[in-house]
């Protein structure tokens, strides 16, 4: 999926496999990516736009941004983002959090891995900001599958604490009834107040598709990934 301001994002499915960063064997404390490698390879990543970056995610605020030359990939974080010229791959990995690619008029780019937590500490704002401060005068947003509030009951409490933030319209109901987290909603609500711009991205709930990994509705081990690049990327 293009996005406006030239970065490109897909959002895989459990058809994938599981897209976890391993541990290898051989080299303690080097994980093996190759399958997140292999599926940024067929969703059309050229050969040029290396290696895939992914984080330690925590269901934080913390923004990584990717330096030339190197590669912070298994950096604690929930949200990676890469300046103007970047050829590289940015890659967040879900199970039911939303999971968001930013793209900057000026060529940067982002992958923001929104968990409820995450969400009330600021990571879509985070994100956002730090495209701007690196140049960019437009940010553009898609949202890709997540959990939907017919399958996010909530607790009322914790509730409150995202209806302060964000407002009314994050609060949903759940298939039988009680109060629930409308996580799409909430994330939109983030990203207006960013001064994002939300483009069409995958409306699919994660619980209930059976397309998708999902940690609340089954107890899935396995995670989708988000990854985002650049569209001009060299090949």
């Amino acid at each position: 999926m293009a996005l406006p301001g030239g970065a490109v994002a897909a959002w895989s499915d459990r058809s994938a496999g599981d897209l976890r960063p391993r541990p290898t064997g051989d080299l303690p404390g080097v994980a093996d990516a190759s399958a997140l490698a292999r599926f940024a390879g067929g969703a059309g990543v050229p050969p040029g736009a290396r290696p895939v970056v992914w984080l330690r995610q925590v269901h934080g605020a913390g923004v990584v941004t990717v330096p030339p030359g190197r590669d912070p990939s298994g950096s604690e974080g929930d949200a990676l983002v890469a300046p103007a010229g970047s050829a590289v791959v940015l890659a967040v990995l879900t199970a039911d959090c939303g999971s968001v690619a930013l793209s900057g008029d000026d060529g940067s780019f982002a992958a923001v891995h929104v968990g409820w937590r995450g969400l009330t500490a600021g990571v879509v704002d985070r994100a956002v900001d730090a495209l701007v401060a690196g140049g960019a005068s437009r940010v553009a947003a898609a949202l890709g599958p997540c959990v939907h509030p017919s399958c996010y009951p909530f607790s009322p409490g914790d509730l409150d604490v995202v209806a302060r933030l964000f407002g009314p319209v994050v609060r949903g109901r759940s298939a039988d009834g009680g109060p629930a987290l409308d996580l799409p909603a909430a994330v939109a609500a983030a990203l207006a107040r960013s001064g994002a711009v939300l483009a069409n991205g995958v409306d699919r709930c994660t619980a209930c598709s059976g397309r998708d990994f999902s940690h609340r509705a089954r107890r899935d081990g396995g995670r989708q990934a988000l990854v985002v690049w650049a569209g001009g990327a060299e090949r």
